[in-house]
């Protein structure tokens, strides 16, 4: 894991918004004494500690492994009253449209901050006709939010921008292990479908389904600042941050290790709310 120094340089070499920022950190208030993570299976650090399994423990944001020292573990550090009080309610397989279920269980756990990190499944699909249209995408993020606000208006709420995947296509296509396990397990075939191809046709949909992504963030970007001053957005931090091959799970070479996991939670708090 690189020193944050280090990180912020890298993400502001590729024209990112500065990581410090965002106006949100002089408006983070107290530290929370209760939290939630919503979104899929990275927030359920899936593969992060064993083979094709959930490891909540090792979650970017809620946590409680060491190793990766999660927003958790951070809020903790200065606000013991929060132990215990970590709820990961993502699920593995989750999209866009599962946010709106997802907050209404955060509402009901009554927490003072809340993480969102979703659309990775929304654009890695089976192949890129169904990738969920971009207008679609922002009414499922604007439900979750409103269902947020309406429940729990005092909250923070960190909504966390979707990983770039053609990058994960750029750092493991040249790994024999990486292709074998795209193929085998059929993994993001809307972007890792013949790797190695140099077609323009492949070269045309990798384009497409990269900038489906960045499209989602934009809507991201959008919706937050549309929720006011208590939801904060990364400015595309973890989109733009260079993980590298050795951040991937070598089960599947898709999900972060707890490497990858450790390196998740230093960028989404340093771009974030912290304490």
């Amino acid at each position: 894991m690189p020193p944050i120094r280090r990180a912020l340089a890298a993400l502001a070499a590729t024209a990112l918004v500065p990581l410090g920022a965002t106006a949100a950190h002089a408006d983070a208030g107290p530290p929370p004494g209760s939290m939630a993570s919503l979104g899929d299976s990275i927030t359920r650090g899936f593969n992060a500690c064993g083979w094709y399994v959930d490891c909540a423990s090792r979650s970017f944001s809620t946590g409680d492994n060491s190793s990766v020292n999660s927003h958790y573990l951070r809020i903790r550090a200065v606000n013991p009253a929060i132990a215990g009080n970590n709820h990961n309610d993502a699920r593995t397989g989750a999209k866009s449209a599962d946010m709106s279920g997802q907050a209404g269980t955060a509402v009901s756990q009554g927490v003072g901050y809340v993480t969102m990190l979703i659309g990775a499944n929304d654009a890695c699909t089976g192949s890129e006709s169904s990738m969920t249209p971009v207008s679609t995408y922002r009414a499922n993020i604007d439900a979750a939010l409103g269902r947020i606000k309406a429940g729990l208006p005092n909250a923070r709420v960190a909504i966390v921008s979707i990983p770039d995947i053609h990058r994960l296509w750029s750092v493991g296509k040249d790994s024999g292990s990486a292709r074998t396990a795209w193929a085998l397990f059929g993994i993001c075939q809307s972007m890792l479908a013949n790797p190695t191809s140099t077609a323009q046709a492949d070269v045309d949909r990798r384009a497409r389904v990269r900038q489906r992504v960045v499209d989602y963030n934009t809507q991201l970007a959008q919706a937050c600042a549309a929720y006011g001053p208590n939801c904060d957005f990364d400015d595309n931090a973890v989109f733009g941050y260079p993980f590298t091959l050795t951040q991937l799970s070598t089960w599947d070479y898709f999900h972060p290790s707890a490497a990858g996991q450790q390196a998740l939670a230093t960028v989404t708090y340093t771009a974030g709310f912290h304490w």
